[in-house]
């Protein structure tokens, strides 16, 4: 069952060094506090899963926590690469990480499949695609009903998940509205599940089909973390801070500018910091 915590004892009790861990957001509510309160407590070894790594990523294995990715597409939204996870693949710096690249349809079945306690994922996709030649964990297996050749990928079985969401009821369960990706697998798919909300409140009115709610006992820790997926958005709270994300391309091109603002920006804050990066942002519909 979910314990309310503060999102530094959360992280300190939910992920170790050598875990497999998943940030998950789908361009809204992106986890960035959860990742933030991860790089202050210097963990290592992590192996990281996203179906759509963006800065967070950047940061964690810019900050030489990662030693592999297992993603579909990576990069900043809407600006172009991850040059820090593109400076560790090409350059080995901070250190050499391993990748393994999927599509976002294998990625989603190989969560799916994680969830429902299945050793791998079965769908069509990959045909045509050159991803299998090296990717190993891409393989194939023969219908017994049809003679299908269908593509086959592990499940993905996270040791921690983490998402941002936008509201926690005292019982511990967890509503999230609005464009979710693949979280709610990712949290039925791991060993433990951490959540940041927007705010607690006693009950969840006004419920609508356009929505999700994870019950309690699907969650492991919550921390309350206004603004936590900041530069990401939160719908019904605050819009994404699209100047942040062109920001990031510059300071993430130079090694020594990207130590600096890590080091003000993330080591040096807190997560009462992310409350007044959102405040003159308009809230997002």
């Amino acid at each position: 069952m979910a314990k309310f915590l503060p999102l530094a004892q959360a992280v300190a009790e939910n992920l170790n060094d050598g875990d497999i861990a998943a940030f998950e957001g789908f361009t809204h509510l992106i986890p960035t506090a959860a990742a933030h309160e991860a790089i202050r407590q210097n963990f290592r070894d992590l192996t990281l899963i996203r179906m759509t790594p963006d800065l967070v990523y950047d940061q964690m294995i810019g900050m030489g926590m990662a030693k592999k990715v297992i993603f579909s597409y990576a990069g900043n939204p809407g600006v172009g690469l991850l040059r820090r996870m593109r400076d560790a693949i090409e350059n080995g710096f901070p250190h050499p990480i391993a990748i393994e690249e999927h599509s976002h349809a294998a990625m989603a079945n190989a969560y799916e499949a994680g969830a429902a306690g299945l050793p791998c994922a079965i769908f069509r996709g990959y045909r045509g695609a050159g991803l299998a030649e090296v990717n190993p964990n891409i393989r194939h297996v023969t219908c017994p009903f049809t003679g299908e050749v269908l593509a086959a990928v592990p499940a993905l079985r996270p040791d921690v998940s983490f998402i941002h969401a936008q509201k926690a009821n005292k019982r511990g369960d967890v509503l999230v509205e609005g464009i979710i990706g693949i979280q709610k697998e990712a949290v039925l798919a791991a060993k433990r599940a951490v959540v940041t909300v927007e705010e607690v409140v006693d009950d969840f009115d006004d419920l609508h089909p356009n929505l999700t709610v994870l019950p309690a006992w699907t969650v492991t820790a919550i921390a309350v973390v206004p603004g936590g997926s900041h530069p990401s958005y939160t719908q019904g709270y605050y819009a994404r801070d699209n100047a942040a994300y062109l920001e990031w391309d510059a300071i993430a091109a130079d090694r020594d500018r990207f130590r600096e603002w890590m080091q003000k920006n993330v080591i040096e804050a807190g997560v009462e910091d992310f409350a007044g990066r959102v405040a003159n942002l308009r809230k997002a519909a």
